[in-house]
């Protein structure tokens, strides 16, 4: 087994890091020509990344490679500007019993020594110096090298080096010890902009229409249903996944019990968006559903007894489509801070009016007592407002 000193247990570090850059589908492809370049280069004059010892970089490189490689074009591989020393590298990492590999025949890169279109250039560590140095001098001198102008030499030559050289050699010396990394003199930092503190209103709050795809009971828990529900993100999402072809949020409710599982399926409901998920007996839950209960007397327990009532948008409505108090438009938070606690002061606002629509009480609000605003705003959608079957002047959460 190779032993490894410290300086190439940091080139090890530095390398499989280098691995998971190189050739992304993401990155500018002359960037990765530029990567890809500079590895040539790099292994023209090694058997491996660290010279002759074989490490867990080596088969990094591969791994990220290989798959890449096999795609490649005679041209691409061994042409006039071919990759010839990749090649060889992944070759010799997938053969070698140094590596011990055991990767399918059908899975390796294949090489065959007959299909070589350009011979090896040699590199002449001593001659690419001198090289360098005299397009520098003839830079300095106002002239540009011959077929190319200044800019597009400092382009194959200043970015390579700086890509290459400089980035994984300093890489390589801060994890160095003894050697010592020159320090930059400490900038002031300039000072913060005080935070300006957005007013109170129900719009912050992310109302959207959601649509449960399927609803289970909660394996840990006997008051709680688990509802997987488009509430029409986009991929990717936070604290989303994929359920048939949809984006979709999972969703703990306590109303096991309260309402029959079979009334929860395949069924538009409007949910809130934007609390910080919460993981209730073992389940993460990303969005809340909106339900109303009678609003109880002063001094009287709530024990969740019911009855409880969904609240349900228009029947045009799609999932995702937004949900908002009437006059109170706005963009809502991308995440609600549980610090502001503008969730627990807007919500006891939420009620239902007497011709069974959902609606916001500014007066029940005492933080917007002052905000010079009066009246029931109703809740709704593009397509309409947002009901519940039958329960009147009770609270909405």
């Amino acid at each position: 087994m190779s032993q490894y000193s410290q300086p190439e247990k940091a080139e090890i570090e530095q390398w499989l890091i280098t691995s998971s850059h190189i050739a992304t589908a993401t990155e500018d492809p002359a960037k990765t020509a530029e990567r890809l370049s500079s590895l040539n280069t790099h292994l023209s004059t090694r058997s491996t990344l660290l010279g002759s010892k074989p490490s867990v970089a080596d088969v990094g490189m591969y791994a990220r490679l290989a798959p890449i490689v096999k795609l490649w074009t005679p041209e691409e591989r061994t042409g006039e500007q071919g990759y010839h020393h990749i090649v060889r590298h992944l070759d010799f990492v997938q053969n070698s019993s140094m590596f011990s590999l055991k990767v399918d025949e059908s899975e390796k890169v294949p090489v065959d020594i007959d299909q070589i279109i350009a011979p090896v250039k040699t590199f002449d560590a001593k001659a690419e110096k001198e090289k360098k140095k005299k397009e520098k001098a003839a830079a300095a001198g106002g002239e540009a090298p011959a077929g190319e102008t200044i800019k597009e030499k400092a382009k194959e030559t200043g970015e390579k080096a700086k890509e290459t050289g400089e980035k994984i050699a300093g890489a390589v010396a801060a994890k160095v010890p003894g050697v010592k990394k020159e320090k930059k003199e400490k900038q002031p930092k300039p000072p913060k902009a005080a935070a300006v503190e957005k007013p109170l209103t129900p719009a912050m709050i992310d109302l959207r229409v959601g649509h449960i795809l399927k609803c289970e009971r909660h394996p840990n828990a006997d008051s709680l249903f688990v509802s997987t529900i488009n509430c029409g993100d986009a991929p990717g999402t936070d604290n989303t996944s994929e359920y048939e072809g949809k984006i979709v949020r999972t969703v703990c409710s306590g109303l096991n019990g309260l309402i029959p599982l079979e009334d929860m399926q395949n069924r538009k409901v409007v949910t809130v968006c934007n609390l910080k998920p919460v993981t209730m007996r073992g389940i993460k839950s990303c969005a809340m559903v909106l339900a109303a209960s009678p609003r109880l007397a002063p001094g009287v327990e709530d024990n969740h007894a019911g009855p409880v009532e969904l609240v349900d948008p228009p029947v045009a409505a799609e999932a995702g489509d937004r949900v908002y108090f009437e006059g109170w438009e706005g963009e809502p938070e991308p995440v609600l801070n549980p610090k502001k606690k503008v969730w627990d002061y807007c919500q006891v606002g939420f009620t239902t009016t007497e011709t069974k629509e959902i609606a916001f009480d500014v007066s029940a609000v005492e933080q917007l007592k002052e905000s010079g605003r009066t009246g029931l705003a109703t809740l709704k959608t593009k397509s309409g407002n947002c009901t519940v079957p039958s329960l009147t002047g009770g609270i909405v959460r």
